[in-house]
């Protein structure tokens, strides 16, 4: 039999692609979650999409695998393959032509008489399939109403169903469906729809594109519908280390980082009503509940707290107050754009011709270290009401002048 590369459930692929091909760098026999049969049936089916992408490297652990792509020169994400090798049954198949043939915008029909139609003009002419009963019928409508494909009307007691007026025309859209699928965070249904093009342009490329987070995109989908629903969620969380854990959250916001692409939700927990971050790629199967009519006091809550956070970092509720006086010369404005851009909670004071005053009042201060030691050199002060970071911040700078043998007091 052929080897095939369809599959039934994406979140197996989901976490044989991250723990292997992206953080994990592991060898066949380093994986003790599933047997050896299974991590070579879902690797040779991963390298069949990814065929060109693939490397490895061998090493006393023996031979580990791993996704190589340089974002730059790829003009179309190739993840996005994953999402499009789902597998259908034969009833499936069956069903979706025959609503799609039996159905129309202008008439609709009953259930009945739609299994008449399909026992009397359709199924009689085949040998080899099996007859499709009321269950399946009505799950399948159902399903399609929710997709947006088929319209449910109800008349009396009886609910009919006809195919959805489909009047969108994508001509006109091609460049900006090919900017989306490569730069939205749900860029994977531009790329659907982008296959209904027989040609597509390829006039866009980029220099930062985070495409390991495609592996994310259900999740991201399935807590953005909860947000606009205004509902709550339970979630499992995986951790690195095999424990899992189940949080009930009412989520709110997602926040990318610009830096290293990494994907979080917002929410609050429902238990103790304390906001908390979840990385999107340690989420798995995530659960609607019900509709939170308090929503708007949630999303005030965050904005309120918003105002306090410079990463994902809530702390323990504490704020810690930090200043940072600059020098920066008046050929150098680029550094004060650059402040202005990047200062987030922060606020930026001009004190005279050359001097700048950066503040924030924040809950988790060592969250700026790295941005602030970015500007050494330009430095005239730096304090802060949580003393560890103060101190953490000219530790760094004395060990790297003492590394580079600078001599001079400023800094």
């Amino acid at each position: 039999m052929p080897y095939s590369e369809l599959i039934k459930n994406y979140s197996r692929i989901r976490d044989y692609m991250r723990e292997f091909f992206v953080y994990g760098f592991k060898s066949r026999d380093e994986y003790g979650q599933k047997s050896a049969r299974s991590y070579d049936n879902e690797r040779r089916r991963i390298e069949s999409w990814l065929a060109g992408y693939m490397s490895f490297h061998q090493d006393a652990s023996g031979k580990n695998v791993f996704i190589s792509v340089d974002s730059r020169h790829v003009l179309r994400n190739p993840l996005y393959k994953s999402w499009k090798a789902a597998s259908f049954t034969k009833n499936d198949i069956s069903l979706h032509f025959l609503l799609l043939d039996i159905l129309s915008p202008l008439h609709a029909k009953s259930i009945p008489e739609i299994l008449r139609v399909m026992d009397n003009d359709y199924l009689t002419v085949f040998s080899n399939i099996d007859p499709i009963n009321e269950s399946t019928l009505r799950k399948k409508l159902k399903e399609y109403v929710a997709l947006g494909l088929v319209v449910a009307e109800k008349q009396g007691k009886q609910l009919l169903y006809r195919l959805a007026d489909s009047k969108l025309s994508l001509d006109g859209w091609q460049d900006a469906l090919s900017f989306f699928a490569e730069e939205n965070p749900l860029g994977v249904i531009g790329s659907f729809l982008l296959d209904k093009f027989s040609q597509v342009r390829d006039i866009f490329s980029f220099k930062h594109r985070y495409l390991i987070f495609t592996l994310d995109s259900g999740i991201m989908l399935d807590l953005l519908s909860a947000v606009h629903e205004h509902r709550k969620v339970e979630f499992e969380l995986f951790r690195r280390r095999g424990n899992h854990s189940k949080r009930v959250i009412m989520p709110i916001k997602i926040f990318i980082s610009t830096q290293g692409g990494r994907q979080y939700l917002a929410g609050f927990h429902v238990r103790t009503k304390k906001l908390q971050f979840y990385r999107l790629d340690s989420i798995q199967k995530v659960k609607t509940l019900d509709v939170q009519p308090d929503f708007d006091n949630y999303m005030a809550c965050l904005r309120d707290e918003a105002a306090h956070i410079w990463g994902v970092a809530t702390g323990n509720g504490q704020r810690s107050h930090i200043e940072m006086r600059l020098r920066i010369a008046a050929a150098d404005r680029r550094i004060v754009y650059r402040l202005e851009r990047e200062k987030r909670c922060g606020n930026i004071v001009r004190l005279d011709e050359t001097g700048w005053l950066f503040t924030a009042d924040v809950y988790d201060a060592q969250e700026l270290l790295p941005w602030l030691r970015t500007f050494i050199g330009r430095v005239e002060s730096l304090t802060c009401s949580n003393k560890i970071v103060e101190e953490r911040f000219w530790s760094d700078y004395a060990l790297m002048r003492e590394m580079y043998g600078g001599a001079s007091d400023a800094v």
